[in-house]
């Protein structure tokens, strides 16, 4: 990779790239998530820590079914709460947070999810990535970027950040990426991560990011003609 350019030169690159993505993905980007709330939402972000999106939906419609609101999570059944959600991985540590999580937001927000990145954050198993997701989607709130493996792996081969901190990492994309783009970039990398910059097995030579990823002009040229 080329060293770590200047803000201006990373904005610019930034931009661009917001533009290939955007042409390279027209359809649009929808909520892989499935919920019919913000409480549901916000648990189905913690469920998918470290799982897949779609294995979070094959899971959730019985959740909902048998622990419908705050209240039922806040008084369930330790075991039986896992039972539901272990297939998601880190069951014992999601089941923990999720009743403690609804224990909090009825005793201190009257049962509803909170619109500020400070009160989100203080839930037991919410960092700034669920919290930006559930601030965007849930109350058009978009404070920062979203730093999910995706985005911290393509982010850094992109160039736009050096750094190994999700926070760090949120805060060097926050400085480049246009502001309107900042929930996007999320959706994009997630997108593209699946479909072309594959961890371990990326397929530069078809990726309409080439021209502005310093490590895939890296990696094509010593592969050579």
């Amino acid at each position: 990779m080329d060293a770590f350019q200047p803000l201006v030169a990373r904005s610019l690159r930034a931009s661009r790239l917001v533009s290939r993505l955007e042409a390279a993905y027209p359809q649009g980007l929808s909520l892989s998530l499935e919920s019919r709330n913000p409480f549901e939402y916000l648990v189905a972000t913690v469920l998918a820590t470290q799982c897949r999106d779609e294995r979070v939906n094959q899971i959730t419609p019985a959740l909902f079914a048998r622990f419908p609101d705050p209240f039922a999570f806040a008084t369930a059944d330790y075991e039986e709460l896992l039972g539901y959600i272990r297939s998601t991985g880190l069951g014992p540590t999601k089941t923990r947070n999720l009743i403690a999580l609804s224990r909090l937001l009825i005793e201190r927000h009257g049962g509803l999810v909170p619109a500020t990145m400070s009160e989100l954050v203080a839930l037991p198993g919410v960092a700034r990535k669920i919290a930006n997701l559930v601030l965007a989607d849930c109350h058009g709130v978009v404070e920062g970027v979203a730093v999910d493996t995706h985005v911290r792996r393509i982010s850094r081969l992109l160039g736009l950040t050096q750094s190994a901190d999700a926070r760090k990492i949120e805060q060097d994309l926050i400085e480049c990426l246009p502001r309107t783009s900042w929930r996007n970039w999320n959706n994009y990398l997630v997108e593209h991560g699946r479909k072309c910059c594959i961890a371990g097995a990326p397929r530069c030579t078809q990726c309409p990011l080439l021209e502005d990823c310093p490590t895939g002009v890296t990696l094509v040229t010593q592969l050579g003609p």
